[in-house]
């Protein structure tokens, strides 16, 4: 009985999550604006870079598969890397620290025209926040899917969407709904025969 007060507790938190961000039209509107930044990225020939750390950085590599292979149905691969693997980490970590790991990857690849997306739930990642410089200084565009009240990513971002809970979990659970919708939104404008 005490398991099933915990699902039923657990389930619930979730969903007031999910409803406060619902009930929020300035949350909705950069929702809206990510989407726009996103296809405006691929109608340039662009790309997408997604970073973060743990669990985020899981939430990248599944962000960014789902671009280049597919999300629902066939449609061409969109460009899209989660930054960060492992020879990569380990050499730079050991060349120049770990708060450079995005960085360094980010420098040798991101273009002008480009996305950033950067994910973390406090905010102050210092990894991802040296991205973000990097991705400024090429030209790129930036993203931060945020936590508890948006750190120091929050003011470093172009667009920063914050998830005001206090837990991993719960800002983990509603990015990771964030990215679901906002590629659904992009597939329907870039191939809306998708969706008819």
């Amino acid at each position: 009985m005490e398991t099933i007060a915990a699902w039923k507790n657990a389930l619930t938190e979730a969903q007031r999550h999910l409803t406060e961000f619902l009930a929020d039209p300035e949350q909705l509107r950069r929702c809206e604006r990510f989407t726009g930044m996103l296809v405006e990225t691929y109608r340039k020939d662009g790309n997408l870079f997604v970073c973060g750390n743990g669990g985020s950085h899981c939430d990248a590599m599944h962000f960014a598969e789902e671009l280049t292979g597919r999300f629902r149905k066939e449609r061409k691969a969109l460009g899209a890397l989660a930054l960060g693997d492992p020879s990569h980490v380990t050499c730079v970590s050991n060349d120049y620290g770990f708060e450079q790991v995005f960085a360094r990857q980010l420098e040798g690849l991101g273009r002008n025209g480009d996305l950033l997306v950067g994910l973390s739930t406090s905010g102050n990642s210092k990894n991802v926040l040296a991205a973000f410089e990097a991705a400024r200084r090429k030209g790129l565009r930036t993203v931060a899917l945020l936590g508890r009240d948006g750190g120091a990513l929050k003011a470093q971002a172009d667009l920063a969407i914050v998830i005001p809970a206090e837990t991993s979990d719960r800002i983990q659970e509603m990015h990771i709904k964030l990215i679901h919708i906002v590629i659904e939104a992009c597939e329907r404008e870039l191939f809306p025969e998708n969706y008819r």
